[in-house]
């Protein structure tokens, strides 16, 4: 018997444990087969909501923010790297240099949601920003990644001219904020059951297995 589980996925699209997080949960359903249906919705989280729209360097960013050394941000991208690898996702440390204000892309990701189309555009945005180091705060970017996946490019323009689903947004990080997530990814199974950070595979296969099981 199929069991369907709802699965908020909280994350930012700079996040590169975000992506790793999901790529390690979507191994852990493909091994689940037929047993799950995953019932995805991805959710707003800046980690860094009053950057800029030039970014700002990722290294003096981590130096600022967390007092790592280059030789300390040097073994975190490797690790990073190859954690990607193994999961078949592309991190190119040399294109991704900065690190950009995400809140229009999040934008874009509600309005994907009514579509049907919200997982597509959280990869390709992923893919855009870790593996090809595109600004995801540039709206010509995100106009393209959303074209990319099937969404309408003009109705993504008029969304990313305006202030359209900015409060939606906001109201979305500020309910998981005050329900104490504070780090992503942040992975909430039935509304019920946190998994927090980029989970090796088995984490969220063991995990999924017993929500499933009730």
């Amino acid at each position: 018997m199929t069991r369907r589980i709802k699965i908020d996925f909280v994350s930012d699209v700079s996040c590169p444990w975000c992506a790793i997080g999901l790529k390690s949960l979507d191994t852990a359903l493909s091994r689940l087969g037929d047993d799950i249906q995953a019932d995805f919705h991805f959710q707003p989280f800046e980690l860094n909501p009053q950057m800029g729209s030039e970014g700002e360097d990722i290294g003096e960013h981590i130096a600022r923010k967390y007092g790592s050394s280059p030789e300390d941000v040097a073994r975190s991208q490797k690790m990073i790297r190859e954690r990607g690898a193994a999961l078949g996702f592309v991190f190119d440390m040399d294109k991704r240099g900065r690190i950009y204000n995400t809140f229009d892309a999040h934008r874009l990701l509600h309005w994907a949601e009514a579509l049907g189309k919200q997982k597509e555009l959280k990869e390709a945005l992923f893919v855009a920003y870790f593996t090809e180091g595109l600004n995801p705060s540039d709206h010509q970017v995100l106009e393209n990644v959303a074209a990319s996946v099937g969404l309408d490019r003009d109705r993504a323009r008029q969304i990313l001219n305006s202030d359209e689903y900015a409060s939606e947004v906001r109201a979305r990080e500020q309910l998981y904020q005050n329900a104490g997530i504070h780090a992503v990814p942040a992975v909430i199974l039935n509304d019920k059951y946190l998994i927090e950070g980029g989970q090796p595979v088995e984490a969220f296969e063991r995990a999924l297995r017993q929500v499933a099981q009730g």
